[in-house]
């Protein structure tokens, strides 16, 4: 374990605990495509459990609010309620995700969950069940925002698509089943509704089981003070509005006093939110991000997106039994061809992505297809023909497959590790807080359109619009035969109105999803490595296109600072102004900032060819801005470097026009700690360490002291592997972060191994190419060996224990013997003819 502070409190990494030997399971370490499945599966299963939740409900809702006496309000607050406490945690989890152990919190979010989902099965009516959906809502904001913070902490931006992928399957297989098994439950006599709730359970016991076995990731501890204050104002903000939201136009006016209360009192509790993110230590939601560009205006496509992507999926079990007169297991799969077209899309999409680096176009396209989706199922009617309504419904599938993970990745590749959990909450924040709104204005919009729809075709039957009720689920087989009619046609009229009012969210989604603009994704350092290859002093290295985010390795940071030594030098005659750029190109101008969006005062900035041949210099002022200008069009690199930070290199393309670009430096940081015996604890002096990042290229190396201790400086804050060997020790390797400030400390536990040797004779002499076998107390084969010439044989790394040593190439000749397990322990062999 590692413990990343200035103060550097030390945590153990003790011998036998984390990942297996031979690989490294934690987002610290490589690991491979087998070891990275095996750990999402439990993920995976987690996902399942709450996806599934929630729509194995949706096509028992109307049966469910019927039996427990509710009308359309209980019927769009039990979803509502879910969609906000998962809305509301959300952030929370996030930045708990920064905080505490991964691990730990998708365990206790499945546990959540979990009792959520039981006491909602016990619920005697409409407002229990209500209430319990709320914990299960806390339970799946969990589940739903961690799923993507762990995946981002275990694998590149660039191979993220891939995984994304298997989350968009395990997205639609649950969104497949859930009505399927919902609806069976439903129609079930022997079970009833009720199981709806208990099935999820089992499979939440066993993404527990298996989240234990599968996941191990590194903790990384520090002081942390949680920002309850924001976590309380948003909840309150987002649950007044959704309140006034869906009791406006019913149980009072749109203008009326309780809006203007209701509206006053959300603005007033999001103005002191953002006071509080202000002056937080660790604020739920930096609102630092949102400078970022591409988070803004994700974070507001996702908003849009949520509306569309919840009210399709809710609303559609409604129309198929209320309009349509349809059991809750057809109604289940007749959805199947939007699930099938989210399956689809978010899978080759992901695929696509992982080979070519390229994402925007996919997102433009599926933003294209939910608004296209979304129009059509405008024209729902209760007698439109099903293959119509199957292939409106596999549009809007197709655009929200390529629109939800999408929005989540092209933010993770825009924050440095340490915002990834808050980051990747934002998006997912906004997303559910869009479906929470939407659910709950579409099914207040729905609740009146149904109302008017059927007090028109009621009253041309000479019929009392009265006779609907005051707002319950309609019971269709119980209503004669003009009547039933009139109902279902008015759910049908209604539900298209709904659709069609969705449409423009999804046309929003699409102008800010056009407006992000596309960085290739991260590779873990492509571009770095070009840069080690060509870099030299006083020159630059070629570009590769690999991302602008990705910084240096250590080679290529020493050759850039080179580079920039004499820039620097000229920059402390420059009183801290930026020096005018000459030649009268295309400016290039932006700002230099590091940790925290702080300016970087005395920076410099080169620009070079793709060939390497520096065009302009220039020294960021005080306030961090630089200025070069480039001879013409064409694509170049810009080289940043400063003092205590890691150099920078990005690829810019300039078309003519004034570019402004701005340049993010990561800040170095230390890792020292100290190598001791497991058993003794006493220090173990001239081990070897050596740390390599995450593709295996060796950072750092160097040998213990007096007391075991070893220290690096100068090292990129990130996900390295730590590997110690001694003489007369079993070698150690494991993951560590290390933090973008202050120094990561690390203690480092090693074993004992004992080393057998000896020599196999003959009557003749020492005996070659005999094979001598080593076998444990248990029977297992421990290792093998073949003698040289000089007849001798070696076994390193040994426990202490008993063994059998078994040497054949005359007859063989077994002999039980006793490893010490510390030092070497030698054993001659003697073999021979019977006879001789």
């Amino acid at each position: 374990m590692a413990t990343t502070t200035p103060a550097g409190v030390r945590a153990h990494a003790k011998h036998g605990h984390g990942p297996a030997k031979g690989a490294s399971h934690g987002d610290g370490a490589p690991m491979t495509h087998r070891q990275i499945m095996e750990a999402l599966t439990g993920l995976l299963l987690g996902m399942f459990v709450a996806i599934l939740s929630s729509t194995i409900v949706s096509n028992a809702l109307p049966d469910i609010i019927k039996d427990l006496g509710g009308g359309q309000s209980a019927y769009t607050w039990v979803v509502t309620a879910s969609l906000l406490a998962m809305t509301a945690s959300t952030p929370l989890w996030g930045k708990l995700a920064d905080l505490f152990s991964k691990k730990l919190l998708i365990q206790l979010a499945l546990v959540i969950f979990v009792l959520g989902s039981a006491a909602a099965g016990l619920s005697q009516n409409a407002g229990m069940l209500i209430g319990f959906r709320a914990v299960q809502g806390v339970g799946m904001g969990g589940l739903s925002s961690l799923a993507q913070i762990i995946l981002a902490a275990m694998i590149s931006p660039r191979e993220r698509g891939r995984y994304n992928g298997y989350l968009g399957a395990t997205f639609a297989t649950a969104m497949v089943g859930g009505p399927l098994v919902g609806g069976v439950i439903t129609d079930t006599d022997w079970l009833g509704w009720r199981w709806c709730f208990y099935v999820g359970v089992p499979f939440a016991v066993i993404a527990l089981i298996v989240l234990q076995r599968t996941l191990h990731l590194p903790v990384v501890r520090r002081k942390v003070k949680v920002d309850w204050a924001g976590a309380f104002l948003i909840t309150a903000a987002v649950c007044l509005l959704l309140i006034w939201v869906t009791f406006a136009g019913d149980k009072y006016d749109w203008v009326s006093w309780q809006t203007y209360a209701m509206v006053g009192g959300t603005v007033a509790l999001l103005a002191l939110f953002v006071l509080a993110e202000a002056k937080a230590s660790e604020p739920i939601i930096p609102l630092r991000l949102f400078r970022n560009r591409t988070i803004t205006l994700a974070s507001l496509a996702s908003l849009f997106v949520g509306v569309a992507m919840f009210a399709g999926t809710i609303f559609f079990s409604q129309y198929f039994q209320l309009a349509r007169g349809k059991s809750p297991t057809m109604s289940g799969v007749l959805t199947i061809p939007m699930i099938a077209g989210l399956f689809v899309s978010s899978t080759v999409s992901g695929q696509v992505i992982t080979r070519t680096g390229r994402w925007k176009a996919w997102l433009l396209a599926g933003a294209v297809l939910v608004t296209a989706g979304l129009g059509l199922l405008g024209t729902l009617r209760y007698d439109t023909p099903y293959w119509h309504v199957a292939v409106f419904m596999a549009l809007l599938g197709l655009g929200v497959g390529m629109m939800m993970q999408n929005l989540v990745l092209c933010t993770q590749n825009q924050v440095a590790p340490g915002d990834l959990g808050a980051a990747s909450s934002v998006v997912t924040f906004f997303r559910s807080l869009g479906g929470a709104i939407g659910v709950s204005a579409l099914g207040a919009v729905l609740s009146h359109r149904i109302t008017h729809y059927a007090e028109e075709g009621l009253a041309k039957l000479g019929v009392s619009g009265s006779s609907m009720g005051h707002g319950e689920i309609p019971d269709l087989d119980a209503l004669p035969a003009p009547i039933r009619t009139v109902i279902e046609s008015s759910y049908g009229h209604g539900i298209g109105d709904v659709f069609l009012y969705a449409a423009p969210f999804a046309v929003l989604a699409l102008v800010f999803s056009a407006f992000i603009k596309e960085v290739p994704l991260r590779t873990h350092g492509a571009l770095a490595q070009a840069a080690t290859e060509k870099g030299t002093a006083g020159t630059a290295p070629s570009p590769s296109p690999a991302p602008s985010t990705t910084a240096p390795s250590t080679a290529a940071a020493s050759a850039t600072a080179d580079v920039a030594s004499a820039d620097v030098a000229s920059a402390a005659a420059a009183s801290g102004s930026v020096p005018a750029s000459v030649g009268g190109g295309v400016p290039v101008r932006g700002h230099v900032r590091g940790a925290e969006e702080a300016p970087v005062p005395g920076a410099a900035v080169t620009l070079i060819s793709l060939g390497g041949r520096q065009l302009g210099r220039s020294v960021a002022g005080a306030d961090g801005v630089y200025a070069v200008d480039a001879p013409a069009a064409g694509s170049y690199v810009l080289i940043a470097a400063a003092d205590g930070f890691q150099p920078q290199a990005s690829t810019i393309v300039v078309n003519g026009e004034p570019v402004s670009y701005d340049i993010l430096l990561s800040g170095t940081s230390g890792l020292n700690g100290v190598v001791r015996a497991a058993g003794d604890a006493l220090p173990v002096k001239d081990a070897m360490v050596v740390v390599t990042d995450v593709r295996g290229d060796v950072l750092a190396s160097g040998t213990t002291g007096e007391q075991g201790e070893f220290g690096f400086g100068e090292l990129v804050p990130g996900p390295v592997t730590v590997a110690v060997n001694a003489a007369g020790f079993r070698p150690r390797a494991l993951p560590v972060e290390v933090g973008g400030t202050g120094v990561t400390r690390v203690e480092i536990d090693l074993e004992a191994g004992a080393r057998l040797q000896g020599v196999v004779r003959a009557p003749g002499g020492p005996l070659a190419d005999a094979r001598v076998t080593l076998v444990d107390a248990a029977g297992n084969v421990v290792a093998t060996a073949t003698t040289g010439s000089d007849g001798a044989y070696a076994f390193a790394d040994l426990d202490g224990g008993d063994y059998t040593v078994i040497a054949t190439g005359y007859p063989p000749v077994a002999t039980a013997l006793t490893v010490s397990g510390i030092g070497v322990d030698a054993h001659d062999i003697e073999l021979a003819h019977p006879g001789e």
